[in-house]
């Protein structure tokens, strides 16, 4: 049988005195794309931040086998996850390359560069303001950058918070085609937490739902999307 590359159980997490997740149980097999569904407040981007040990958990954390939980978070980085943060988390004084040059900090190898090249070529709009601060691009280009820039650690799992937050809906479509055709192209596995559960439904293979910090609901994406309360709470219907 495969092991999952992220394989989370009885995960919970707490903010102080506030527990957010109560025992969590999912996994992301490898190349795959899952999503987790969810109203705000539900405990989404608390489940990323726990994967990444940003937060206090209990449960247990496995990355293809080994148990990272608990572990610092750049060792997490090092040990192939990439987070992208709700918000973009943009390094905005600093130019478009040199937001690029800090995604690769764990690197120790000499192709840092050519990546750079890569990925401006793979998000041309980047390599047309390689130069200038990342805080002067548009929300959907700070976007391609935060993801661009996770990239450059050459991750094995990517998780991204809320990607469509504040952007138009032209840049969303266009946005979701681009994690697609990444997933793809590179195979990236990537765990989506969304509120715009059509797109991230149509470019997943899987989908959890989260409620008050517990999964209520797991499936396959089709079913999710043709399930009549997932389409009542997250699809208008």
């Amino acid at each position: 049988m495969t092991t999952p590359l992220l394989e989370v159980a009885d995960l919970s997490a707490r903010y102080g005195a506030i527990q957010v997740l109560r025992g969590i149980n999912f996994e992301v097999n490898t190349g795959e794309v899952v999503v987790i569904l969810g109203a705000n407040g539900a405990g989404k981007t608390t489940t990323l931040r726990a994967v990444c040990g940003m937060v206090e958990t209990g449960g247990s954390v496995r990355l293809d086998g080994e148990d990272i939980t608990g572990k610092d978070t750049a060792e997490i980085v090092r040990k192939g996850v990439a987070h992208v943060p709700q918000g973009r988390g943009t390094f905005p004084e600093l130019s478009v390359i040199d937001n690029l040059l800090l995604g690769a900090y764990v690197r120790k190898d000499g192709e840092v560069n050519a990546d750079i090249e890569h990925w401006t070529t793979v998000f041309p709009r980047l390599g047309e303001r390689k130069n200038q601060p990342a805080g002067s691009l548009s929300g959907g280009e700070q976007q391609m950058l935060a993801v661009a820039r996770a990239m450059m650690s050459r991750p094995r799992l990517l998780l991204l918070d809320e990607p469509s937050l504040g952007l138009a809906p032209l840049v969303i479509e266009d946005l979701f085609r681009r994690f697609a055709d990444l997933n793809a192209t590179s195979g990236t596995t990537m765990l989506i937490v969304e509120q715009n559960a059509e797109l991230a439904l149509e470019i997943a293979g899987r989908g959890y739902v989260l409620e008050a910090g517990e999964i209520v609901l797991a499936g396959a994406a089709e079913d999710l999307r043709t399930n009549d309360a997932v389409r009542e709470a997250y699809l208008g219907a």
